[in-house]
This record gives C-alpha cells, sequence and structure tokens, in this order.
C-alpha cells in the first residue's frame, strides 16, 4: 500500500437512505453533503436522478453548493437515467448492472452477453459527456471470475473510470476477498472500488482487505448505514487506515461523532453506544484494571484519543470499579479521598450498583459520600 492514494466515496445519501424505513429531508441531505465534504470525502454519491421530484431536487441543490467532493448520481445501465443525472449537473455517474447468474437469471431475466451490451452503451453515453464513470458490478462476490473479468474489460475499453466490486448480499470474507480482487486488478488493471455489505459482520474488514489487495477506492456510509446491516462505515474505515494501515488520509476525524449524531438523528436511528470509533463507550472506563492503567496512561487501553474523534474520556463507577477510579472521580469533585476512605466508599459503590443493576451518577456518588461523612461524624 506504501505510495498508493486510497480515495472515499461515500454513499450515506443513496445506499444509506435505501435503509428500509429511512428518508432524509432535502435539507437534511444537503447537511450531510456538507459535512461529508468538510471531513475529506472524495466523491459523495448523492442519490439516484431518475426518481425526479425531490430527489432530483436535491441532486442538482448539492451540484450548485460548490463542494470540493466530485459528486456522483446512481443509475441504472439506461441511457435515460445517465441523462437525468447529466441533467442535475453531477461530474460523476455510477453505472450499475448485475453481473452474478443468480441476478442475471432470476432478476433481470436475460443474458451475460444482454448486460454486457447494456453496460458498454450506457458507458460509451456517458464516455461521450466528459463524466467521471464507476461501473458498477452488482453481486460481484457471486459472479463467475472469468465474466467479471470480461466485464471489467470492455468496461475500461468504453470509457469507465473504475470498477465498483459489489458484495451486494456481504458473503466475503477477507480472505476471500483479497484473492478476488487481486485476481481482477492483475488481470484488467481497472481501478476498483470495494462496496461491501455487513451481513456477516466484515463490511470493514473485507474493505481493508480489497485495499490490500491494490483495490484504491473505498465505498463507505456514515455509521454504517444502508441496506439489512448496512456498509461499511466511514468512520471504520478511515480510521483503520489511519492505525493500522498507517495510511492517514487526512480527513478532519475529529467531526466524526457529530457526524455521526446528525445522521443517526436523520435516519431516525440510535447511535448505539458500543459502536465503534463514534459509540459514547468507546473511551468509558469502569473495570479496576482498565481504569487504574488508563488514568496513569491512557495508551493502555486505548488505541487512539478520544479527541480524535470527538469524544471524551470517562472514567464510570460501578459494580466493577477500583480504588484508583474512585480516587480519581472524587478529586474532579475537589475531594481527596485517603485509601481508608477510597476502600469504604467502593464497598458502599458496589452494593448500590448491585441493587440498581448499572453504574452510578455523579449525584448518587456525591450522596453516598455525605451519608458515610454523616456516619462518621465528619
Amino acid at each position: 500500500m506504501v505510495g498508493k492514494k486510497i480515495y472515499i466515496v461515500d454513499t450515506t445519501l443513496r445506499d444509506g437512505e435505501q435503509t428500509a424505513g429511512v428518508v432524509f429531508a432535502n435539507v437534511e441531505k444537503i447537511r450531510i453533503a456538507r459535512y461529508l465534504d468538510e471531513l475529506g470525502v472524495d466523491q459523495i454519491e448523492v442519490g439516484i436522478p431518475v426518481m425526479g421530484g425531490d430527489e432530483k431536487q436535491a441532486i442538482r441543490d448539492i451540484c450548485k453548493l460548490g463542494l470540493r467532493a466530485s459528486i456522483m448520481g446512481w443509475n441504472r445501465a439506461a441511457i435515460p437515467d445517465i441523462q437525468e443525472s447529466l441533467d442535475c449537473g453531477v461530474d460523476a455517474v455510477a453505472i450499475s448492472i448485475s453481473t452474478s447468474d443468480i441476478h442475471i437469471k432470476h432478476k433481470l431475466q436475460t443474458t451475460r452477453e444482454d448486460v454486457l451490451e447494456r453496460m458498454v452503451k450506457a458507458v460509451e453515453f456517458a464516455h461521450s459527456n466528459g463524466v467521471y464513470i464507476s461501473v458498477n458490478a452488482e453481486d460481484a462476490s457471486r459472479s463467475n471470475m472469468d465474466f467479471l473479468i470480461e466485464f471489467a474489460r470492455l468496461a475500461k475499453q468504453a470509457g469507465a473510470n473504475r470498477l465498483r466490486y459489489c458484495d451486494t448480499v456481504g458473503v466475503l470474507e477477507p480472505f476471500a476477498t483479497f484473492d478476488r480482487i487481486k485476481t481482477l486488478i492483475d488481470a484488467t488493471g481497472i481501478d476498483v472500488e470495494m462496496h461491501t455489505h455487513n451481513d456477516f459482520g466484515m463490511a470493514t474488514a473485507n474493505a481493508l482487505a480489497g485495499v490490500r489487495a491494490g483495490a484504491n477506492w473505498v465505498g463507505v456510509t456514515v455509521g454504517g448505514l444502508g441496506e439489512r446491516a448496512g456498509n461499511a462505515p466511514l468512520e471504520e474505515v478511515v480510521m483503520a487506515l489511519k492505525h493500522i494501515e498507517r495510511d492517514d488520509l487526512n480527513f478532519k476525524t475529529e467531526m466524526f461523532r457529530e457526524v455521526a449524531e446528525y445522521v443517526a438523528r436523520a435516519s431516525g436511528r440510535i447511535l448505539h453506544p458500543g459502536k465503534a470509533i463514534v459509540g459514547s463507550n468507546m473511551f468509558a472506563h469502569e473495570s479496576g484494571i482498565h481504569g487504574d492503567g488508563v488514568l496513569k496512561n491512557p495508551k493502555t487501553y486505548e488505541a487512539f484519543t478520544p479527541e480524535e474523534v470527538g469524544l471524551e474520556r470517562q472514567i464510570v463507577i460501578g459494580k466493577h470499579s477500583g480504588t484508583h477510579s474512585i480516587i480519581a472521580k472524587f478529586r474532579e469533585y475537589g475531594v481527596e479521598l485517603t485509601e481508608e476512605d477510597a476502600n469504604a466508599m467502593l464497598t458502599r459503590v458496589r452494593a448500590v450498583a448491585v441493587n440498581l443493576k448499572r453504574s452510578l451518577f455523579d449525584k448518587e456518588l456525591v450522596s453516598l459520600w455525605e451519608d458515610y461523612c454523616r456516619e462518621r461524624g465528619a
């Protein structure tokens, strides 16, 4: 991966909105597009122009914002679809058609030859209009490799800039992903985008495996929003590239939590506390061993700093806390506990936490301390 530029295409406004039950208001679409641009996303897939109505109007409005990012419209492999995208003013088009035999037979009810013909005609038309072209091989992960290679070669010859490798139903695992993407790139030399779904919980892992194999685009959504179990989350991919692969894409990662919260609210979804990278529990430490380690050096139990993604560190006091965490927490209240006080308080904290089946709030801790002081006559 050394020296290889990785590009991020975000499809929150297209695949993300295709999540069952999710609808973005036009004003929300515009704000999300601005957020994505400010974060550092290279290309924003803004929707499906051929839907018309509010969808097309939102896309037109986004195209007029003057964003740094490339703006892409999604299309079937049909010239009328592409014309609708061009009418909106996008500078990039995604042209999508199925390549797996199960899709070709049961969904499209046609032949491989017809798929190739439709794709080539659509790409040639888009190319003649001077826009950037991604050819989407839908269900690529269940497609015959020889056919997929032929599909990619013809797409490239017709003027496509890249192939979107779609793990449409999320059936890949990282080892197979690496082998397939490497085979495809070695045979065709085309730029490849990883578009991975999370049905088996491996969307981010598969995206990274594809990058290891030579893919230089990754498709993502904020928070992993998307069909069924969702897509590879933007924040996971960017942070994993930065901290695991040592490839810093220079994103404004400190905005991740803010953007994730906004998209969660706009989509009517809950931002789970345990969500990787941006969940509120990412930097919440209750266990005595963990709390003690973090207080001495945050790197003992944190892979990166909370400030890097817009969060704050929390020392949570509950059943599993230790005396060092108790002492540190009360220091926040301006109270210096002795070892004896800390041990006494810890006993009380654990009893209350078990009774309440949760950690304790600040006011509850202060109340316990006041009770303890009264009992001691302090």
